[in-house]
């Protein structure tokens, strides 16, 4: 058997899968849909073999080591609690083509932003709004609502500014509670909201700062593309998107830990990097075709059963499903799939194409 044509042909169909995966996720997004990039990282302590490992922080123990970056986009409403994984995305900073991070962000929002015809509004955390980032997004028309450092440029009022100065002496008129939880208490927050129309330096576009006071000791910026109206309800809205992000971090964090990919033990780049169009297709088989489709809703509950702790099943069910398929399989081993003969999965996997 020729095992390198094997490993190039299922390479192949694996990136085929994940533009059809992103394909037939895109019907779920719409003109509003929260589109949440997320760069995060992927530690291997102690590998050593491993190709192309380079320098990442990882923000757990907020230290530097070896692994790979790790892009994910998530896609949600501002109402209910829907997610859709769209994209999950590995590479390496030391790995041959790679350019610069800007160019791995922007190569994976023109992505998922081809699939979707331009829909949804892309919702970046801090480091988001870096001027590589906003201006390419800017001029490919992309809607974005990204999270201001304090020490960026803007044009209000026909002066250049630090962003952070222009949210101090803005007046925030109007005001909102939210509750949120943190390590299992509820903290409430009593939030003043502002708003300034601005422009980055440079470019002619009207942007707008939308200015949240109270979450912290400084004010929070949130730049997004217009138009936007000066009213509570919709300030309000602008934040609660942003927000939303909070919730949509448990995914995230679900990704890298049901599935164990920081304990993945693949050698290859390459290998590495098929494995997370796999891992993206069970995290979205989980989160959106067991929540959304009527039998197997019936099949979730149980999968649910299976998964029950002591504690119960916890709010963010996702955890569960996971557990639960695992829990299934290993109960009965060998009777989930017929053990098929070399010579026909290989004939499953890769008919001919004649």
């Amino acid at each position: 058997m020729d095992y390198s044509r094997v490993a190039r042909k299922l390479r192949e169909r694996i990136a085929v899968f994940s533009g059809e995966l992103l394909k037939m996720a895109s019907g779920l997004i719409g003109k509003d849909t929260l589109l949440m990039l997320d760069p995060t990282d992927i530690r291997k302590k102690y590998a050593k073999k491993m190709q192309y490992l380079a320098g990442v922080h990882d923000g757990s123990e907020d230290e530097v080591g070896n692994g790979y970056w790790l892009l994910q986009v998530v896609a949600a409403e501002v109402e209910g609690d829907s997610r859709v994984p769209l994209l999950g995305r590995l590479y390496s900073t030391v790995a041959p083509g790679h350019v610069s991070e800007n160019k791995e962000i922007l190569d994976a929002v023109d992505m998922v932003a081809g699939a979707v015809k331009k829909r949804g509004i892309w919702v970046i955390d801090r480091g988001g709004d870096r001027r590589n980032l906003m201006v390419p997004m800017l001029s490919r028309g992309y809607r974005f609502l990204i999270r201001l450092a304090g020490n960026r440029n803007l044009i209000w009022d026909r002066q250049t500014l630090l962003a952070s100065e222009i949210a101090r002496n803005c007046p925030c008129p109007y005001a909102e509670t939210i509750v949120k939880v943190e390590d299992g208490k509820e903290k409430v927050y009593h939030v003043e909201l502002g708003f300034r129309q601005v422009r980055l330096p440079g470019r002619p576009e009207t942007l707008g700062l939308v200015v949240a006071k109270g979450f912290g000791a400084e004010p929070m910026m949130l730049l997004t593309t217009g138009p936007v109206r000066k009213n509570r309800k919709a300030l309000w809205r602008l934040v609660r998107s942003y927000i939303r992000r909070w919730a949509i971090e448990e995914t995230i964090r679900f990704i890298k830990q049901s599935y164990d990919i920081e304990d993945v033990r693949v050698l290859g780049y390459r290998s590495l990097r098929n494995l997370m169009t796999l891992v993206l297709a069970v995290s979205y088989f989980a989160a959106v075709v067991l929540d959304t489709g009527a039998k197997l809703k019936v099949m979730a509950g149980h999968v649910l059963k299976a998964a029950k702790r002591v504690s119960g099943i916890p709010d963010f069910h996702y955890y569960a499903i996971a557990d639960g398929l695992m829990s299934i399989f290993m109960r009965y081993p060998g009777r989930i799939l017929q053990t098929l003969s070399p010579c026909t999965e290989q004939a499953a996997l890769f008919p001919s194409d004649s």
